[in-house]
Parts: structure tokens; sequence; C-alpha cells
């Protein structure tokens, strides 16, 4: 029996090399108006600007910039909904990594209602219902880690002790049309192509063992952790001549949005919630650096308190996948599953915690932070030494 299960709307999505170039004819089907929201200075010295902002005109568009550094802030969203509230914005078109993208998709939410999106972000808001109306909003992802292109949620942040890190979420906010073209991501440096190659894996594995999985989402993380399999590590080590590598990751975070948008995340994104709240971690960083801790906590739960959680089954089909272990036992799987996550996060050369500023006194308000909607959808409920041992194992 296949057990019941919804799937939430998603973009239009056009992918593959040269995509980009159908971004005029898109964004004039909503109006003549435009709001482009890109990362600070990256996008506009690309090889692709000039020949995008050229078609624009063509095409007879014309808009506003808004520029993004770093993690969005709600102040950053409040004062771009400020600056264009009333001035006839028709489509917002967000081109950037996925702080740009998410920066992009709260202010469409806002610019025609003209409120904080304080009012609407989760857990720390006036917790206002949204009733919109959002304005068309196009995703064009230049990294592949965080999938938001594919996602309801946009994820914001205020940095420091009374930190926090979380997200003004609706349907409304999905973007009408996502374009992911692998040819923007050429220039990613290997950071970036590790800490966001590191993201999308980990939202594969957790969107595949998540409680709320399904057979469609299933199949999906599966083709894409073997994109990420057969992509991460050479898109890394070869840079901007591994073309197919490039579009398989690509690829790989594409489907990790969309699968986190219908399963929900696990104990990596909880923990990542109070990490990027309280210190200056890229969100990418903190998955790659925790995901083998992680799989290795939960496996060792399940295997402890409900050994006939499927999960377990699901681990080790994803380490026969990633370490190329065909064939070996669920138990040998899992413990190569672990052993494959461990070398890469060393290989791709993702820091340890304590590198970053956390220390052990840091753990115990790090775990209360955790709690937040990734965790209710780990497939196990994990204790507080659990969650502590996770983070300690990074330290």
């Amino acid at each position: 029996m296949i057990a019941p299960f919804a799937i939430a709307a998603l973009p239009r999505i056009e992918f593959g090399a040269g995509a980009v170039q159908k971004l005029p004819d898109l964004a004039a089907r909503f109006g003549a108006r435009l709001l482009l929201v890109t990362g600070a200075g990256s996008f506009a010295a690309s090889p692709h600007a000039g020949a995008l902002f050229q078609a624009l005109r063509q095409r007879g568009l014309s808009w506003q910039t808004v520029e993004v550094a770093g993690e969005p802030s709600p102040e950053l969203v409040d004062g771009a909904v400020r600056a264009v509230h009333g001035t006839g914005i028709k489509v917002v078109v967000g081109i950037g990594g996925g702080s740009v993208l998410d920066a992009a998709k709260a202010i469409a939410g806002l610019i025609a209602p003209g409120n904080s999106v304080m009012d609407h972000l989760e857990g720390v808001g006036a917790d206002k219902p949204y009733r919109g109306p959002a304005t068309p909003f196009i995703a064009v992802p230049t990294t592949a880690g965080t999938g938001s292109e594919a996602t309801k949620n946009a994820v914001l942040s205020r940095i420091g002790a009374d930190g926090f890190k979380k997200s003004f979420r609706d349907d409304a906010l999905i973007a009408r049309v996502a374009i992911v073209d692998p040819d923007l991501l050429a220039t990613c440096p290997p950071a970036l192509v590790a800490a966001n190659g590191m993201d999308a894996l980990t939202q594969l594995l957790e969107s595949y063992v998540s409680a709320r999985a399904n057979p469609l989402t299933d199949a999906l993380a599966l083709s894409g952790l073997a994109a990420v399999r057969d992509a991460l590590l050479d898109w890394y080590d070869r840079g901007a001549a591994a073309v197919e590598a490039r579009a398989g990751m690509a690829y790989a975070a594409l489907v990790s949005g969309i699968c986190l948008a219908q399963t929900g995340l696990g104990s990596v994104h909880g923990l990542a919630s109070p990490l990027g709240a309280l210190f200056p971690i890229p969100h990418g960083v903190v998955c790659g650096t925790l995901v083998a801790a992680a799989t290795q906590v939960n496996i060792e739960a399940m295997t402890a308190r409900d050994p006939q959680n499927p999960a377990l089954a699901k681990y080790a089909a994803a380490g026969r996948l990633l370490a190329n272990a065909e064939g070996a036992s669920a138990e040998a799987a899992r413990t190569a599953l672990v052993a494959t996550l461990a070398d890469w996060t060393q290989r791709l050369a993702l820091p340890r915690l304590s590198a970053l500023g956390v220390v052990a006194d840091d753990v115990a308000r790090i775990v209360a932070g955790s709690r937040g909607s990734s965790m209710k959808t780990n497939p196990v409920m994990l204790t507080d030494d659990e969650i502590a041992r996770v983070v300690a194992a990074r330290l």
C-alpha cells in the first residue's frame, strides 16, 4: 500500500544551459516594470550581465535594483519594500544565491501590501496571517545549494546574541518561474561549490529519510543524491572545466528544493537555525560540517530505540548509492554512508565549528534553539544529549 501524500505547488521550471536567455520574454508576461534583486555586485560583474540587460531593454523592460550582501535581514527586506511600494513594480526577478532568492521572495510578497516582514516571520514576528497579494517572482539561481527557487520559504536572519534565523513562509511566495541555467554557475569559487554542494546533499538526504517522505520525493531525492555523487567532487576539483558536473549539481540543488518543500528536513537544519543566528556562519558550511555527525547520531538513536524505523533502511540505501557499495549489508552500508560523508567533509575543506567561533560553552544554547520545524520531521526524536553530541563532534 502507498500511504496518502500531498504535493505542494511548484514553479514552472526552465532548466538547461542558456535558459537565462528566456528571462526577458518570461518577465514581460507580467509587465514592463521589474525589481531586480542581485548579490552585491556579483551578477553585474559576471559575463552574463551585459547581454541580459541589453535583452531586457530590447524587450521594453525597465527596472530598479536591490543588492543583497550576505544573509538577508528583516531590515533589508523592509527597506526594499518601502523603496518600491507604490512604484508600479509588476514582477520581481531574483538573480543570485540562496540569500538573494530568499530576499527577493520576501520582497515580492510584501511590495503590494507594504507592511513589515516582521508581521509574518515565524516565531519572532507578530504572527499575523499573510493575505498578500504577492507580486509575481522569477527565481534565477547562480549557485547550486539551497534550492530556494523551488520553495515557499524566505529565510531571514538577525545575527548576534539575541539573533534568529526564521522563515517567512506562504504558498503565495512560490516563484512563478524558476530558471536554472548551469552556465550561470561557471564562476563559483571552490569554497562556495563545497558549502553549497553539501547543503544540497544534506537537503536531499534529510528529505529522503524525513518522517514526511513519500514515494515521489524518495525517487527525486535518490536521483539528486546520485547527481551529487557523480558531480560534486569533480566540480570542486576541476572548476569551470567540469561542465557536466556543474549541470549535475544545478539539478541536484533544484531537486533538493523540490523535496524539502514537500517533506521538511531534519536535525542538521534544526541546528543550522541557532548556529546561523548566533554566529556569522554561512548556512552551507553548517550543513557540510554537521551532516556526517548528525547522520551517525540518527542511526545510533534509531538502532537503539526504534530498530524498525524505515529510515534505517533508507540510510542503508543512501550508503550503497553514495559510497558505491552495491550489495553491502544494511549495517555495512550505513557505516559506509557516514564514512563517505566524513571523507567528503574533509576533502571539501569544510571547517570545524571551533574554527568558526563556537566553543563548548555555546553547546547548551545551540541545542535549546534547535527545536524548530526541521527537528519535527527528523526520522527520530533526538534527546538534548544526542543533539549536543552532534555539535560536540564538530567542535
